[in-house]
């Protein structure tokens, strides 16, 4: 489990020799296989560092130990255990329920602008699982449109 100060990361599986990007973290973003700490099985995804980054590491055993020890703590789990739920609900709600060219959108607003300002080209594609060619023709629409 760590927290990200400075830089930036993505998470990852690779089925088939394939890579599937599943997030990006940010500047004060939680970041974490959480489900490899809950279960203490092995971790199917992959976070790599995509820049230079500053992060606090916390090791998952330390945390179950500070539960148990504070409310304070508890409360804290909790908090994040929160926060990766609601991310996984969202990027689950958008792979199912939107059109490539929702994803798309979706990222233009709110919190997810720092994606395409930050991340390569392929790996937004990847990301809202499109080809780089797909990407460029939902671009090329869009600016059609307006």
């Amino acid at each position: 489990m760590g927290f990200v100060i400075e830089g930036m990361f993505r998470q990852y599986y690779t089925k088939d020799g394939e890579e599937k990007t599943t997030y990006f973290f940010f500047e004060n973003h939680f970041i974490s296989s959480y489900i490899s700490c809950i279960t203490g099985k092995p971790s199917l995804i992959t976070i790599q560092a995509m820049s230079d980054t500053t992060f606090i590491s916390f090791p998952y055993k330390i945390l179950q130990e500070l539960f148990d020890k504070s409310m304070a703590w508890q409360k804290f789990g909790r908090i994040i255990a929160e926060y990766f739920t609601i991310g996984l609900e969202e990027r689950m709600v958008g792979l199912l329920m939107q059109s490539p060219e929702g994803r798309y959108l979706d990222l233009l607003k709110g919190n997810k602008k720092k994606i395409m300002e930050r991340i390569p080209q392929h790996y937004i594609a990847n990301y809202l699982g499109i080809t780089p060619v797909s990407m460029s023709r939902i671009r090329n629409r869009l600016t059609k449109k307006k």
